[in-house]
């Protein structure tokens, strides 16, 4: 009996040894499970400049599931009004530009997104950085790469985040082009070639104004062209070569170019070939070629939905609203350290203007201009 005894108690001993680390493992598959239900940190975002890209960011963001609404920045308080009862944004949480350096003593809002016109990116971001608040700026970041570089640096010295609203580097059919060509499955690449343009109206508007805007075509929608060769060929280039063409002057004055081809050279040997233009429409299209296959994308950068087609047939990938994916996207980076597939930083902005700068000297020099 006494042997028995023993033997069962040590059963026993053994039983709850055993059991020990079941009941550690469901422990720390609880913390995980409520870690997972746990609300991720939310974005609150106060939007610098309420005119009709900064209403369709608003707008986007309702359906955000990780960036809220929260403030306005504007000139105009009819706006602001307008904007308060639409979306719910308290008074406290409502600046003009001549005191939103106050927003260093509102804890509720975290990042600011400036949607202002180019020329007032500089200033305003580095006020917004030196009120310890995220930045958001839309691009172009800047006139020239210069005031860029400014703007970068100012943020890493007040310790903010700088990130440039380039949507599509969230896009569903954009990423899967670049999936496409760092599979290979593209082969070499060849070529590519960028086309963005439309026939712009209104002549009294601030992108017409030089001083406000920095440039004409090239900063509102050449841009897409250059950024869009560097994302689908992977690299930088390294020369640019550009020929102006004006047919109105006078709508199109000194500082405002109209229509700028513009080509340039990649380490690989690849070219593109771009044209930037305000005077013609149905011009939103990308074409990558490589030695086994090729990418077309028309609408390319448009507001969506983006259609595309490769030699294997189309890019059906659906759509959702750029803004939407782009200011979650923008928390996971600014909270959970996430690293996106193509660069938003301010160093991704310096360098698009880099090649800006280039171009419009190779424009006014008739020359190729290097790029280090």
């Amino acid at each position: 009996m006494k042997s028995r005894r023993v033997f069962l108690q040590k059963a026993s001993l053994s039983a709850l040894a055993i059991s020990i680390p079941s009941i550690a493992a469901l422990s720390a598959k609880n913390n995980l499970t409520e870690s997972i239900l746990k609300e991720d940190k939310i974005l609150r975002v106060a939007i610098m400049g309420l005119g009709s890209y900064g209403t369709r960011v608003a707008e986007a963001m309702q359906d955000s599931k990780r960036a809220k609404l929260v403030g306005v920045i504007s000139g105009t308080p009819s706006k602001v009004e307008t904007w308060k009862a639409k979306y719910g944004i308290p008074a406290e949480n409502c600046y003009n530009y001549e005191n939103f350096d106050d927003i260093k003593n509102n804890p509720s809002i975290d990042a600011v997104y400036v949607i202002t016109p180019n020329a007032l990116h500089k200033e305003q971001s580095i006020r917004v950085a030196k009120a310890g608040k995220h930045v958001i700026c839309e691009k172009p970041m800047a006139i020239n790469a210069k005031d860029g570089q400014e703007m970068v640096d100012a943020c890493k010295a007040a310790g903010v985040k700088l990130l440039i609203g380039y949507r599509m580097h969230f896009e569903a059919n954009t990423l899967e082009a670049i999936r496409m060509r760092k599979s290979g499955e593209l082969g070499e690449l060849k070529f590519f070639q960028g086309l963005s343009g439309f026939v712009i109206g209104d002549p009294t508007q601030w992108r017409l104004n030089p001083a406000l805007s920095g440039g004409g075509a090239m900063m509102d929608i050449g841009i897409y062209s250059i950024n869009g060769a560097r994302y689908m060929l992977g690299e930088e280039p390294i020369w640019v070569t550009a020929q102006e063409t004006k047919t109105d002057p006078v709508k199109f004055k000194d500082g405002i170019d109209e229509t700028i081809q513009f080509q340039m050279g990649f380490p690989s040997g690849a070219v593109a070939s771009c044209l930037s233009t305000y005077a013609m429409n149905g011009l939103d299209k990308f074409f990558l070629n490589g030695s086994k296959g090729w990418v077309e994308m028309q609408p390319s950068t448009g507001y969506g939905p983006i259609n595309g087609k490769t030699n294997k047939g189309p890019l059906e990938l659906p759509h959702v609203t750029h803004q939407t994916v782009q200011m979650d996207e923008m928390a996971a980076i600014i909270f959970d350290g996430k690293v996106p597939e193509v660069p938003v930083n301010g160093e991704e902005g310096v360098r698009d203007m880099k090649i800006i700068d280039a171009i419009f000297k190779a424009v006014k020099t008739g020359k190729k201009v290097m790029l280090s």
